[in-house]
């Protein structure tokens, strides 16, 4: 299984600017964020990229994407009903092929020299299968994020077959339907953000569009993958940060800066910022 595409998915009413704003990258540069995460995917191998936005909006995109213009598609998302069907304006695009895809309002920081895409698209095409990043998350925070359910890989490091993905649970869900063997008490599998999909996802989302009246999430036809065919969850050597929150820019950026080339002199900042207080 090739990994070549991306779906972003970029069309809610109160994430579209989100994209369009900027951030100075681990070397110094200063890149929009949506060009800091195509520059992210690309290097991860990805091709073309669809982006969702909705009408009219595609010439703000081009102009943020610098040099990674010429690999974008934009899709447009009129009368939405929900994250789904977001998802499923891709179709076409997509062309039956596997796909990476990513929300635009988050910001992804990995741990290690390789990208927290190139992670989960290695192991994505390793086991030939739909696989979403997670990360380990607070029991009170789990009301903010998709969460799974599952067993570890016998023998495979942050690797978990999923049984059940449960969007935005209570912390008395979680607790009764989604611990999992091996994290510490309190903490759950919730989602990053990141996915590599299969065309058998979009086939459940387009069915649950048609069976209902309203809006669709991802979760639900996730959980029902899960129940159908081989899905696995791959918790990322890295942390994302979700710029939508007050001050979530400010924390992804110091997030970045601290594990870039001017982390000594980001240090030294900060420093001279808390003695001035």
């Amino acid at each position: 299984m090739k990994i070549r595409k991306a779906v972003i998915t970029a069309a809610g009413a109160s994430h579209s600017a989100l994209p369009l704003q900027t951030v100075v990258d681990r070397h110094g540069d200063i890149r929009t964020v949506l060009r800091n995460t195509l520059d992210e995917i690309c290097e991860a191998g990805i091709e073309e990229v669809a982006i969702i936005v909705r009408p009219g909006q595609a010439e703000p995109y081009l102009a943020a994407a610098g040099s990674q213009a010429s690999r974008l598609v934009f899709c447009e998302q009129s009368d939405p009903r929900g994250y789904g069907d977001a998802i499923l304006r891709a179709t076409s695009f997509l062309e039956g092929e596997p796909f990476l895809h990513l929300v635009s309002d988050h910001l992804y920081v990995s741990r290690t020299d390789q990208t927290c895409a190139s992670q989960l698209i290695e192991v994505a095409e390793k086991y030939e299968c739909s696989v979403s990043a997670i990360q380990p998350t607070r029991e009170n925070e789990v009301i903010h994020f998709g969460t799974v359910g599952g067993t570890p890989l016998p023998q495979v490091d942050n690797v978990y077959d999923v049984s059940k993905v449960v969007e935005k649970p209570t912390p008395t869900i979680a607790e009764q339907e989604l611990v999992v063997a091996g994290q510490r008490a309190g903490h759950y599998l919730c989602m990053f953000g990141m996915h590599v999909l299969t065309p058998s996802a979009l086939q459940l989302l387009r069915k649950n569009l048609e069976s209902s009246e309203g809006r669709i999430d991802l979760s639900s036809s996730l959980d029902e993958l899960s129940q159908s065919e081989r899905y696995l969850a791959f918790e990322v050597a890295g942390s994302r940060y979700d710029i939508s929150y007050k001050y979530g820019l400010l924390i992804a950026q110091l997030a970045i800066s601290l594990g870039g080339d001017d982390r000594d002199l980001i240090l030294t900042e900060m420093v001279n910022l808390l003695a001035q207080r």
